[in-house]
């Protein structure tokens, strides 16, 4: 059997989600069915990262196993069976054991805001047009990185067993009329971005206090997040691995 990494990117409003589910429409099952089609036996993959509903994603990885030989127009094939807003962009020979979600080093995320009504934001963005206090917004950013314990920010019913996550980037950038919040961490939690956004946003529009922020992330306490932000803002960026991990295959159309 040979492993492969394969690199995907969506837009999720259609979308129940990323990860495979019973009675839901998802990405995971469009790449399965896909890559079942073309192989003609029934592929199943894992996915390096799960997106809520509504999500979108630049960049996100699965990986499969199958003894076949790929197709020598694979990339053409699998994007002709795949529905519009799903892409496969690449596909890589791994080791038999490397893993697409636990040899990830890192996720990388943004939220974008946006403060003028533009309808071709519409999906990819959330109207927010109103005043906010920048400063306070880029300091709640930098305190998030102060911390390891995300419990006030994971949704509930989720079975992780730690809510421990290593945040190696976490700030805002202001693009003319749009707000974006960059977020780099080792694993996230199931809303994490999306609240990290929400309760940000109460800072932002001095609803909450810079204090009473450290106090909602030191009370491991979910009601004390603010998650009401849409899912449409929110984009997966990159999922980053080891370096010589991913050794990519070419082909021709």
């Amino acid at each position: 059997m040979n492993r492969y990494f394969i690199e995907v990117a969506y837009k999720g409003a259609s979308y129940s989600g990323f990860q495979v589910q019973e009675n839901a429409h998802t990405v995971q099952a469009e790449v399965d069915n896909a890559l079942s089609t073309l192989f003609r036996e029934t592929i199943v993959s894992t996915g390096s990262s799960r997106t809520d509903a509504g999500v979108n994603a630049r960049q996100n990885f699965l990986h499969f196993d199958t003894a076949l030989p790929l197709h020598p127009q694979f990339l053409y094939k699998i994007n002709a069976i795949l529905p519009e807003d799903v892409v496969l962009r690449g596909i890589y020979r791994v080791p038999e054991d490397a893993n697409s979600r636990f040899a990830a080093l890192s996720r990388s995320y943004e939220y974008t805001l946006y403060t003028h009504k533009d309808p071709f934001m519409k999906d990819r963005g959330y109207f927010f047009p109103y005043k906010m206090d920048m400063a306070a917004l880029q300091e709640a950013a930098g305190i998030i990185k102060e911390y390891a314990d995300f419990t006030t920010f994971s949704k509930r019913n989720t079975q992780v067993k730690t809510f421990i996550c290593a945040v190696a980037e976490s700030y805002w950038t202001v693009e003319e009329e749009r707000i974006v919040y960059n977020v780099t961490a080792n694993r996230f939690l199931r809303g994490m971005v999306r609240g990290l956004v929400g309760t940000m946003l109460r800072v932002g529009r001095g609803k909450l206090s810079l204090a009473g922020f450290r106090e909602a992330i030191e009370s491991r306490d979910c009601t004390k997040a603010d998650f009401a932000v849409p899912p449409q803002g929110l984009f997966l960026m990159k999922v980053a691995y080891p370096e010589g991990l991913l050794q990519q295959i070419s082909f021709g159309r």
